[in-house]
């Protein structure tokens, strides 16, 4: 008769093999499922017209006699919601736990109130951008601040940060050329892939764990008389091209301002 010694090695050698049974035929599946079967899958284009998207805000119970927005309202889209703006914040507004956006230029309201919004619910809201263009005229990126949400921009003079890509909860991907602007949205030739494909949305997530990290700026001087200017640390001093950098980067903004109020408009790519 076994001892009991025996027994529970013989247990545990079985629960070793389940677990890694269970593991394995999890792989398996990742691997051989259908590219297509995602729970989510879908390409917005744009541009596309102005609506109405309060029945967004208002999980619906807004109708259209009791708006007074004076644009088309979105009660034919609540039934058929094709219009790529509302699918946008219909994925934005579906986070949860959390939403980490990683975008050039951020001055659109409605997606500035789903970002407030979430913020007030309790999402934990991670925002990174760009250093020149986060104080354009009508950017929403000192809002979100004022609001309490995190936000952090590029220190390196030398680039832009370019991207426009959000993850919400750590599992869906909203990624494109889609700036977070108004004229993007109504104006422009404009695509965002949304996809929940875990092997997509991996490398977008470290990609964002990288330049948040990168962009702490704990890990950089501080000039007590600018708010807005933090120099690099090489082997604790600073760079000596940082003051250039810095000017050439004030030019630039300053040319953009004076060519976007010559011409009676906001710059918003």
């Amino acid at each position: 008769m076994p001892s009991l010694l025996e027994v529970l090695k013989f247990l545990g050698a079985g629960v070793l093999g389940l677990t890694l049974g269970v593991e394995g035929l999890s792989w398996l599946y990742r691997r051989l499922k259908p590219a297509g079967s995602s729970r989510i899958s879908e390409v917005l284009f744009f541009p596309c017209e102005s609506h109405c998207m309060e029945s967004l805000f208002s999980d619906g119970r807004v109708s259209g006699d009791q708006c007074v927005c004076g644009e088309t309202h979105s009660t034919a889209l609540q039934s058929s919601p094709v219009d790529p703006f509302y699918r946008m914040l219909s994925h934005l507004l579906s986070a949860r736990v959390s939403l980490d956006i990683c975008v050039f230029s951020f001055s659109n309201f409605e997606l500035s109130r789903a970002v407030l919004q979430l913020h007030a619910r309790g999402v934990r809201v991670r925002v990174i951008t760009d250093r020149d263009y986060q104080t354009i005229q009508g950017s929403q990126i000192g809002v979100l601040r004022k609001a309490g949400i995190c936000v952090r921009h590029e220190l390196s003079r030398s680039v832009h940060m370019h991207h426009k890509f959000c993850i919400v909860d750590g599992r869906l991907l909203l990624s494109g050329s889609l700036n977070w602007t108004m004229t993007a949205v109504q104006s422009n030739q404009e695509n965002v892939l949304v996809t929940d494909h875990a092997d997509i949305v991996a490398p977008y997530l470290a990609q964002f764990r990288r330049l948040w990290e990168a962009n702490d700026p704990a890990r950089h001087t501080h000039s007590p008389g600018n708010a807005d200017t933090y120099a690099p640390r090489h082997h604790g001093h600073v760079h000596k091209g940082h003051y250039a950098d810095r000017v050439k980067g004030l030019v630039h903004r300053a040319e953009v301002e004076k060519h976007t109020a010559s011409n009676g408009h906001v710059y918003q790519q």
